[in-house]
């Protein structure tokens, strides 16, 4: 039985590799997912060991401390540590922040650059990419990631904001990298001395002291020695440990890539199996006669199941191994790709790790053998009188009690976990439930799916029925006449369909839904803004854009965090500055009755305290003391830009003095130009560095590129779905073609034509195709819609009718691809030798 099953084997070499390509290409999916991720992990982990090394003990505050929003360790820590005995060196961080100012003038970056102090000797973890440390007050480095953006180089003269907004002058001396501290690599970062430091941050103490052992002394000794000295309020580690914690932290990104990008994975491995369960179910009704013979020759039923778990067993290692080299140059190809894209990647060389090898040559065995084991147990059911007939009959599907009631429990099921899922309150969880719900609706269409082909074939083949004459008619009964094997077939189909419907459906209604909600939020064109939100800008600065005559309608919104209720809750206290026009989306009273001892209360606010329209409230002022104010008017935030409870601008004043905007609210005059409003704007904001102006339009475009991007990358995924259930359709044809040899020659005595019998079977691959595309869709949209209605409020529901169409034609299209070397195959056979054959 060995021998024979090998024999079988390498005399089918072309169906064992179609057979093996949809779980070589699963299997290298998840493979490439773990080289991208491993690699990317070992290389940070060698650099964060290697900064480690430097130091043996780093000392950091306790951020457990409430009331403390940047916590430090005072100066004084530093000299405690610097007696401990067994101490060879200490020194302070110092980090805060440090706006750098572009050539522009204006403040680089979306956030204020980072301050940081490159200390010098031994204790220095920084890695100076080009050029060298600061050695004086008048030196500076930058990151190479900000330098690169903003067009500054070694030799250059930067001008950085201190921590009041003071600018001063730098020779930029050196570049370095900040890969190793993620924080830093975000906003960007310019070091100084650490004198220097201070005076421009502004800070008060360090951010951390590390600490280096004279020789003898262990790092877990002069930890304790340290953390002695100290006392509470601090955290000491090792430099072991503190670099173990950074790769961790590092890692945790990691993860959640690696978790999404093997989900992908997941999918492209069912589908896969589906494709594999097909294939050998069609094997073992083709070799009904060659297993009835080896019955007959004493073969018993064990050595027959044998023969065709052990073929599964072959092809699964063979496409795993394949799998695992495919999966090594997707993750290589990553790398690559990343690497061009200037993304700050350690300098690695991929590798597969044991884990790896183990895991794609067990996940590509199991599925591969558990696809196989339904049908190898049909297989031991063949008759050895079966060898004695001249045709293997065809098996009639026959709809079964059990298949009824295993369909109902899971669409019952289903739909009762998504409506469910709709009375939950909007939410992650209720996301996950509308997801198991659409998971067992599935489930129950995979086994409602031969009940299901036979009316959607006669659906979507009354059009080539007609327009493709005789072969058209024979394709679509070909489709049906056996429902079991098709709906095998269009069902890998349908998982990449329905996921790619989803997510189409999906991002098409958060956009518009987002954008409904941008109106509401930036009812304005432009917006202006201090780069720090907790900073504020100048009054001057709203005054002079209501002087611009091509704009309208300015708004200046100020407020003050202070003690609302009596209860020791802290809200934010707020007025605007506005024409009289001004008229904010209340719920309940109105603006107009914003009068001296009186607030507009947020609703969020009112139902923290309990309070209502009429009530009156306590306020705690840093200049008035307690104020007690009357609410008369509620408003939602999502529709009103005020703060949470606003106030007369002249009681404003009273109760916190002369605060400076948080922002400012413009409109352009109605018939002005767009840029020549920006640039009116512009003008007005270009005295002051820290002022960044956004506009409606940019933020609308933003957040439409990153759902585009999102889409994009989404469904490149997905297509790996869609190509390997591609594989299964072209698999299941090659197969159906051998199947038919003798139908086919008999259609072309009969009077087919060779171009006629072509277009009979790619006729059928397009029926397959687009019967799968079909129920894709529906079950895409359906939970496309439901899966809005648990991410966010106000779903204005958007279908993508012609992304759909593009689907569903892709889908129609690619069956077609899909049967063109079988339908060639089975044009130039023989006639006489077909029905010989039989």
């Amino acid at each position: 039985m060995l021998r024979t099953t090998l024999a079988g084997l390498r005399a089918h070499r072309l169906r064992l590799l179609l057979t093996s390509l949809a779980i070589a290409l699963g299997v290298g999916f998840i493979a490439g997912t773990f080289v991208l991720t491993d690699t990317i992990e070992a290389g940070f982990t060698q650099k964060f060991a290697a900064a480690g090394d430097r130091i043996d003990v780093a000392v950091f505050p306790d951020s457990g401390r409430r009331g403390e929003e940047e916590p430090s360790l005072p100066a004084a820590a530093l000299e405690k540590v610097r007696r401990v005995d067994g101490l060879a060196e200490a020194q302070g961080l110092v980090r805060g922040t440090a706006a750098l100012l572009g050539k522009d003038g204006k403040a680089a970056g979306d956030r204020p650059t980072s301050g940081v102090s490159i200390p010098e000797g031994r204790l220095n973890r920084t890695v100076i990419a080009s050029g060298a440390a600061p050695r004086n007050g008048g030196e500076a480095v930058l990151d190479e990631g900000t330098a690169e953006r903003h067009g500054f180089r070694v030799g250059d003269t930067i001008a950085v904001l201190d921590a009041k907004e003071v600018r001063h002058e730098f020779r930029l001396v050196g570049l370095v990298d900040l890969s190793l501290d993620q924080e830093l690599v975000y906003t960007g970062a310019v070091g100084f001395t650490t004198e220097t430091a201070w005076s421009m941050t502004g800070a008060e103490g360090f951010h951390e002291i590390d600490a280096l052992a004279v020789e003898g002394v262990g790092q877990e000794e002069l930890r304790a020695s340290v953390a002695a000295a100290l006392g509470s309020g601090v955290t000491v580690k090792t430099g072991e440990a503190y670099a173990t914690d950074m790769a961790r932290a590092n890692g945790a990104d990691d993860d959640v890539i690696t978790m999404g990008l093997l989900m992908f994975g997941l999918v492209a491995m069912f589908v896969a199996a589906l494709v594999i369960y097909n294939t050998f179910n069609i094997l073992v009704a083709q070799r009904t006669r060659e297993m009835a013979l080896l019955r007959c020759i004493g073969a018993t039923r064990g050595q027959v199941f044998g023969s065709i778990v052990l073929e599964s067993v072959v092809v699964g290692l063979l496409s795993s191994g394949l799998g695992l080299l495919l999966g090594y140059g997707l993750g290589a190809g990553a790398l690559a790709v990343l690497s061009s894209l200037d993304v700050p990647l350690p300098a690695v060389t991929p590798s597969l790790a044991p884990r790896t090898i183990a895991l794609g040559l067990v996940i590509g065995l199991a599925v591969t053998v558990g696809a196989a084991l339904l049908p190898a147990r049909s297989a031991t059911r063949v008759a050895p009188i079966a060898a004695l007939r001249t045709q293997v009959e065809e098996r009639v599907f026959r709809t079964g009690a059990v298949r009824v009631v295993a369909a109902a429990l899971f669409l019952v099921a289903g739909a009762g976990a998504t409506v469910a899922a709709l009375s939950m309150p909007v939410g992650q969880a209720a996301l996950v439930v509308v997801m198991a719900g659409g998971s067992l609706v599935f489930f129950a269409l995979l086994i409602l799916g031969p009940v299901l082909v036979r009316p959607l074939s006669a659906f979507v083949g009354w059009v080539p029925r007609r327009l493709f004459g005789v072969p058209g008619r024979l394709a679509t009964d070909n489709s049906r006449r056996n429902p079991k094997r098709s709906a095998t077939t269009t069902v890998a189909l349908t998982v990449g369909v329905t996921l790619m419907t989803l997510i189409a459906v999906l991002t098409g209604t958060l956009r518009v839904t987002y954008s409904a909600k941008l109106d509401e939020q930036f009812p304005v064109d432009y917006m202006v803004q201090p780069q720090d939100r907790g900073s504020e800008l100048s009054r001057a600065l709203a005054e002079d854009l209501r002087s611009r005559p091509e704009l309208t309608s300015v708004v200046a919104l100020r407020g003050a965090v202070a003690e609302v209720g009596g209860k020791g809750a802290e809200y934010e206290v707020g007025t605007f500055t506005a024409s009289r026009d001004f008229r904010p989306s209340l719920e309940s009273g109105s603006i107009d009755l914003l009068r001296p001892g009186t607030a507009v209360v947020a609703n969020y606010v009112a139902e923290d305290l309990g309070v209502k329209v009429g009530d009156r409230v306590p306020v705690k002022t840093a200049e008035a003391g307690t104020v007690e104010l009357t609410v008369v008017a509620l408003f939602d935030p999502e529709r009103a830009s005020l703060s949470g409870v606003t106030v007369p601008e002249a009681e404003f004043d009273r109760y916190f003095g002369q605060v400076g905007d948080s922002s400012i609210m413009v409109n352009a005059r109605d018939g002005v130009a767009f840029d020549r409003a920006r640039a009116a704007v512009d003008a007005a904001a270009d005295p002051y560095p820290t002022a960044k102006v956004a506009s409606s339009t940019e933020v609308r475009s933003e957040f439409d590129e990153s759902l585009d991007m999102m889409l994009m990358i989404i469904t490149g995924l997905l297509g790996l779905s869609v190509l390997i259930s591609l594989l299964g359709i072209a698999n299941t044809l090659s197969l159906s073609v051998h199947e038919r040899t003798r139908e086919s020659a008999l259609l072309r005595a009969l009077g087919l034509t060779r171009p006629q019998l072509r277009r009979m079977l790619s006729v059928e691959a397009l029926i397959l195709g687009l019967i799968g595309a079909l129920v894709g869709v529906v079950l895409g949209v359906v939970y496309a819609w439901a899966a809005a209605r648990t991410m966010t409020t106000d779903v204005s529901f958007q279908v993508p009718v012609l992304q759909i169409l593009a689907f569903v034609a892709l889908s129609g299209l690619a069956g077609v691809v899909a049967a063109v070397l079988p339908a060639r195959r089975a044009a130039r056979t023989s006639i006489v030798g077909s029905l010989a054959s039989g």
